[in-house]
């Protein structure tokens, strides 16, 4: 038996978030803003949070610095009791970590200092540590370098051949990314960027296009995230399918995506089939809007079923 439902590799920052943010000051003027709060962010955690909220056994591999960005991290992951055994540190960077100034609308416009993300390396010796799950969420491709350069591949490639779901889920594509993906999409189950981001790397604007364009370069299947419009899913083996998004007063779209994807992974391993688990993905989504950062509004898993059950889904 795996010793984890879930371990979440890649991207994990420390989010500072402040709302709302209309302006930004000029000269050294200061604005009162309403609400200021530090959160464990980014591709993994933004996942790995969530997932432990709804009553995963999870662990994590990221790389952090020695400061107190990752003092922060650490502590929050304890409190909802992620596992921290295979969490790398290193001298030669800070910890990632990115500033947020939303505004009114939820939009977030993002300063980010890239650290410490970009020396996590998982050596093919921690393979095994690393994959004993029943599902592996990589996260973070484009923003980590030592990973990026062939790692990440050799990675997921272990995970499908212990039989292991392989989720994954990228950011700030470039010019790039695509031919990093070539080895990574054959062992990929789930590929889960959102829309925007697909349709940059495939040059395509239709969503049904796009899903082909990957699945054809190996994914086992799609699930794109498209925001206010909930996902769209598409299976090699034929299913498609739209997800609506729930009905909410939006007040940050901080980690929505990340927290879609740990919903989603929550879904599956609870044995949920694939049209429920993008389900409570889009719900999960759906709380952390609700509040500031991305693990905002979400309690556990019985409290995100009751919202499933009296909240109304977008048209």
């Amino acid at each position: 038996m795996a010793r984890y439902d879930a371990i979440f590799v890649g991207l994990t920052i420390l989010d500072v978030a402040g709302r709302p943010v209309e302006a930004i000051p000029s000269g050294g003027g200061v604005a009162f803003i309403d609400e200021i709060r530090l959160n464990p962010a980014g591709t993994a955690a933004g996942a790995v949070v969530n997932a432990a909220k709804l009553g995963l056994r999870t662990a994590t591999a990221a790389c952090l610095g020695y400061d107190e960005k990752a003092d922060f991290i650490l502590s929050a992951y304890r409190r909802l009791g992620i596992d921290l055994g295979l969490i790398q540190r290193t001298d030669k960077a800070a910890t990632s970590a990115t500033i947020l100034t939303i505004r009114p609308n939820g939009e977030r416009p993002a300063l980010h200092c890239r650290g410490a993300s970009d020396h996590l390396f998982v050596e093919e010796k921690d393979f095994d540590a690393v994959t004993d799950a029943r599902f592996l969420h990589l996260g973070g491709t484009g923003l980590l370098a030592a990973m990026d350069g062939g790692q990440s591949g050799k990675l997921l490639a272990h995970a499908r051949g212990r039989g292991i779901v392989t989720t994954f889920d990228l950011i700030a594509p470039n010019p790039g990314t695509l031919a990093l993906l070539d080895d990574l999409l054959p062992n990929i189950d789930y590929f889960m960027p959102s829309f925007e981001e697909a349709s940059y790397l495939s040059g395509l604007a239709d969503v049904e296009a796009a899903a082909r364009f990957f699945i054809d370069r190996g994914a086992g299947a799609v699930v794109f995230k498209l925001g206010a419009e909930g996902s769209y899913t598409r299976t090699a083996a034929g299913e498609a399918f739209r997800t609506p998004a729930y009905k909410v007063e939006v007040s940050d779209t901080t980690g929505c995506g990340d927290s879609y994807c740990g919903g989603f992974i929550a879904g599956l391993a609870k044995g949920l089939d694939l049209r429920e688990a993008c389900r409570l993905g889009s719900a999960t989504a759906a709380l952390v809007a609700t509040g500031l950062g991305s693990d905002a509004g979400v309690v556990d898993y019985d409290q995100v079923r009751r919202f499933m059950a009296g909240t109304e889904t977008r048209p």
